[in-house]
């Protein structure tokens, strides 16, 4: 690990202040933070600490939905967001192990970085470590890779289970500048695919900081997540598919959360739920080693589906 300064944050805008310079990275659990500093992946000059400003709060909005405070505890376990959201709790659930799930933010989550073994090996070329360098993955250990919206620059899948539970629910993400500007992002846009940019994963500026997630009024259908890895813990999903009423996401398959529009246009049009998933993995590709997603993503989504029918009938 390089050499750093670290201080604490004063307030929100501080913290976007701080933000605004590129030697700067700001710290909160620091699960996936300091792992890429002792790897030298990530090499800042200065961290800043944003853990103790008032961004823990979970409130209920007028709409009757709730804003969750970007540094809010572990959501797994919050009795609000078991009953109304149990979507969340069981994508929380699946994800880490429990002492990250403690120690881990909300905001942080969303910001974590893929877990792709060439974007962690800095002898391999990776184009979101190093932009140009190449993509080691895409002739390479491929298993765990994007079968959805990768590039010839990037097959990295985003790790996060909350962001794929948050993009079923069409909740958004609220963001302050270091002009105390305030903007609402959708999160199905706040992740960006790859293209011939994959180090930049999101659709966040520089200097601008993550303050809440806005939760609209749950669905009145059932809500569902499944996930599939190779044991329950210490193992990155395989692919995981969340089901909220009528909104289908997808994740471990893309480079961000993956909304599954096409299946959900036709299931509304009267298709069975293999043939709506079938119609979602028309645009799917493989690159070899991660060919057997296309498959199990075929099967997840049904079975999810039907989870969420037998719970709609009360069974």
């Amino acid at each position: 690990m390089r050499a750093f300064t670290y201080e604490r944050a004063g307030d929100v805008r501080a913290a976007a202040q701080a933000a605004a310079d590129p030697e700067v990275k700001l710290i909160a659990g620091g699960t996936n933070l300091l792992d890429l500093m002792k790897l030298r992946i990530e090499t800042p000059k200065r961290v800043v600490d944003i853990g103790g400003l008032p961004l823990k709060a979970i409130e209920a909005t007028p709409d009757g939905g709730l804003r969750v405070g970007a540094l809010a505890p572990h959501l797994g376990s919050n009795e609000e967001i078991r009953r109304r959201y149990p979507l969340i709790s069981r994508a929380m659930l699946s994800a880490g192990t429990q002492q990250i799930r403690n120690k881990a933010t909300v905001g942080g989550n969303l910001l974590q970085r893929t877990r792709c073994a060439y974007f962690y090996d800095t002898t391999k070329p990776c184009n979101k470590r190093s932009p140009g360098a190449g993509c080691a993955a895409i002739g390479g250990l491929n298993r765990m890779n994007a079968i959805l919206g990768a590039s010839d620059h990037c097959i990295a899948v985003h790790p996060s289970d909350l962001a794929v539970a948050l993009t079923a629910l069409e909740a958004s993400v609220e963001t302050v500048n270091a002009a105390g500007e305030t903007r609402s992002i959708p999160m199905e846009d706040f992740h960006r695919l790859p293209g011939d940019t994959p180090h930049i994963e999101t659709d966040l500026k520089r200097g601008e900081l993550i303050t809440a997630i806005v939760l609209p009024p749950p669905p009145a259908a059932p809500q569902v997540y499944r996930k599939v890895r190779d044991r329950a813990s210490y193992a990155a999903g395989l692919a995981s598919v969340a089901v909220a009423g009528g909104k289908i996401a997808l994740g471990a398959v893309a480079h961000k959360p993956w909304r599954a529009a096409e299946a959900e246009g036709a299931l509304a049009n009267g298709a069975s739920p293999a043939e709506a998933i079938a119609r979602e993995l028309e645009g799917a590709s493989d690159k070899g080693r991660n060919a057997f997603k296309i498959n199990l993503v075929s099967r997840l989504v049904p079975a999810a589906l039907a989870q969420a029918g037998e719970q709609g009938r009360g069974a």
